[in-house]
């Protein structure tokens, strides 16, 4: 399970919690623009927008969780299992796998407006990507700085939701999460007034306009609980100010070993957390045994070539002594 946001400040900011029980040896791969990108069902992308952001370590083809692209788009795909629903190859439409969505759309699309004219047509279907690796169930959250989308097939079809509050987590459907935080608008960051007529009550707290808002870790709660934290919060325009809030945005629901039991001494966990600049196009991440934040600048790379630049994951802790 895991949980995406986005964040504005001078520039837009887009990443997740990836939350599972086991690591794939993600990476930081950056896809250049004439790297070939192929398809199942469509045609093969000989050059193309380059975009950085992480992969599950196996072969050659990118496999990306989550990524950007040097126009600013950026996309972020969740788990979504039983919900998704995959269909068969249909003629005239833009059959693309799972597996190809991002970098279908990140490679083709410069705008959340492109991509939806691109929607129009789209058919997401059951390929696997090998038998080894069978499709996931996914949806799909794709934003920049003007706007943002979450995207999910369905039994009934296709359906794309805008998404002003600019988060997603998982079951059930966007559209049901959307609603329930209407449950929760009664909350705020400030204190809380005294309804109870001439009974005199104590604010012995803080933070006590927030009592009710969910601490759990199950989806429907994360999403309360991220929208909440993202939409209070507050930061300059700095660049590594805006970084920290958005971590900060997201440790608000981070899955802790231990917490969350998913099989005989198996626990799901917070395996990193990105954050990517997309507008400079630099993919920030953390991940579960190391808390420092680490960058990765696609500028700084060749992006006219035809290979993939990969980047394991610093995944030791990395402490500061100062004495």
């Amino acid at each position: 399970m895991c949980t995406a946001s986005d964040y504005l400040s001078k520039y837009y900011y887009f990443g997740r919690n990836f939350d599972y029980e086991i690591s794939y040896n993600e990476k930081v791969t950056i896809t250049p623009r004439n790297y070939p990108l192929k398809f199942k069902e469509v045609d093969d992308l000989e050059s193309h927008y380059a975009f950085v952001g992480i992969t599950a370590g196996v072969e050659e083809y990118p496999l990306y969780y989550d990524a950007c692209n040097e126009k600013g788009l950026a996309i972020a795909g969740l788990n979504f299992d039983g919900y998704a629903d995959y269909k068969e190859v249909s003629d005239g439409k833009v059959n693309l796998a799972p597996f190809e969505v991002v970098p279908y759309i990140l490679g083709s699309c410069a705008n959340v407006g492109e991509v939806k004219d691109l929607l129009e047509n789209l058919n997401i279907v059951d390929i696997d990507f090998s038998k080894e690796l069978p499709n996931s169930p996914l949806h799909w959250m794709i934003g920049d700085k003007d706007s943002c989308i979450v995207v999910e097939s369905l039994k009934d079809g296709l359906k794309v939701y805008d998404n002003p509050v600019g988060v997603m987590t998982n079951n059930p459907s966007f559209d049901i999460q959307s609603f329930n935080l209407n449950n929760y608008r009664v909350l705020s960051n400030g204190t809380p007034d005294n309804n109870f007529g001439d009974v005199d009550l104590d604010v012995y707290s803080r933070g006590m306009g927030g009592l009710g808002l969910p601490g759990d870790l199950s989806s429907m709660s994360r999403f309360v609980k991220v929208a909440f934290t993202k939409l209070n919060s507050k930061s300059s325009e700095d660049e590594l100010e805006s970084v920290s809030q958005f971590f900060h945005i997201l440790s608000s629901v981070e899955q802790q070993r231990g917490c969350t039991l998913v099989g005989k001494d198996s626990y799901e966990i917070t395996i990193y957390s990105s954050c990517m600049n997309t507008e400079k196009g630099i993919y920030y991440y953390r991940t579960y045994d190391n808390s420092q934040i680490n960058g990765v600048d696609m500028n700084k790379e060749d992006l006219d070539s035809k290979d993939l630049i990969n980047y394991p994951l610093n995944d030791k802790q990395n402490i500061n002594m100062v004495n």
